[in-house]
């Protein structure tokens, strides 16, 4: 338990580091505080021997240590209201009647890691209670098509299609003919495995070059079943100054490409959650801020992620309002 003083001053040196990303000495602290630097180095003293604080190796001051980071979050920091400007910001795009509310998510994180420096990730759930209601495809070249899924809530999605062999437009349309007769009404996120027990036993009566057909629409619908990833400001985090060690750099990056990580950022818990450090299950260097979202019966996360010096109260605000305003 704190006494009223280190808590001020651990608030100090926490705020300050967020800010400058510089270690905190007693001088500073002293003119606040109104005590003498002796004071202040005995109080530092005693939080670093809490394992609230530790020093650095290049400076006298101190930075808050994972533990502080956490204990911080818990006990001190405060609610912060969104400034005039973020939410100004932000209310256009939810304002923005033309756009469907995935689209409003998307753009709003895409916002949101312009503003903080940090980067932002989507991840969508495709729901059960979205129904396949019709298959659209346009050819762009000999071996690239683009397919257009419209569910029965009116929720557009594009997957591209990559032939590994020449197939006539005859067979194009065979095909979407087929799995439109007998893929409709299927949950969005069960199509992989419709198409495999549905369609592909058949798909040879009708179809020439059923394989190249068949095997180019399951890779490219079967990514229902694992939702969808978008990510905005990718590069914001090699911007941090704790981020400029190359090795860091290319193994945060390998990160950011792998889905199979990124998509274990999916929140299963309520409101916003914070996982600093090795609290987290994508890269102890960070923090990773997130909340779960539910639109018209569609899951997803929407999440930040930053260095573990990340501006709590600020983010916790952005996320808390794109939560609460999207369905509204």
């Amino acid at each position: 338990m704190l006494t009223g003083r280190q808590k001020e001053l651990f608030k100090i040196i926490v705020e300050e580091y967020i800010q400058t990303a510089k270690p905190v000495g007693s001088k500073s602290i002293c003119e606040r505080l109104n005590c003498s630097s002796a004071t202040v180095r005995a109080e530092m003293s005693n939080l670093e021997e809490l394992g609230l604080l530790e020093k650095t190796h290049i400076s006298s001051g101190r930075i808050p240590s994972e533990k502080g980071y956490r204990y911080y979050v818990d006990n001190i920091m405060e609610p912060k209201e969104l400034s005039g400007e973020d939410m100004l910001k932000l209310q256009c795009i939810m304002d923005n009647k033309s756009l469907a509310l995935t689209d409003v998510i998307t753009k709003s994180m895409e916002i949101v890691a312009e503003m903080t420096n940090y980067t932002a990730v989507i991840l969508g759930k495709s729901s059960k209670d979205n129904l396949i209601s019709k298959v659209e495809v346009i050819p762009i070249d000999d071996k690239k098509l683009v397919a257009i899924v419209v569910t029965d809530k009116g929720h557009v999605e594009h997957r591209n299609l990559y032939l590994e062999g020449k197939v006539s437009s005859m067979d194009i349309a065979k095909t979407v003919e087929l799995i439109n007769r007998l893929i409709a009404g299927t949950p969005i996120d069960e199509v992989g495995s419709f198409l495999e027990f549905q369609v592909k036993p058949i798909i040879s009566n009708y179809v020439e070059r059923h394989e190249i057909l068949y095997n180019a629409f399951y890779n490219a619908f079967n990514d229902f079943t694992n939702g969808h990833v978008n990510m905005a400001g990718r590069v914001n985090m090699l911007k941090q100054p704790e981020f400029s060690d190359a090795d860091k750099i290319r193994e945060i990056v390998n990160k950011f490409e792998d889905k199979d990580i990124v998509n274990h950022i999916k929140e299963e818990g309520n409101g916003v959650n914070i996982y600093i450090g090795s609290e987290n299950n994508f890269d102890d260097d960070v923090t990773v801020i997130k909340t779960k979202y539910t639109i018209d019966g569609e899951e997803g996360t929407i999440a930040l992620i930053g260095p573990k010096r990340m501006d709590y109260d600020r983010v916790i605000a952005l996320l808390n309002y794109i939560n609460e305003n999207i369905n509204k």
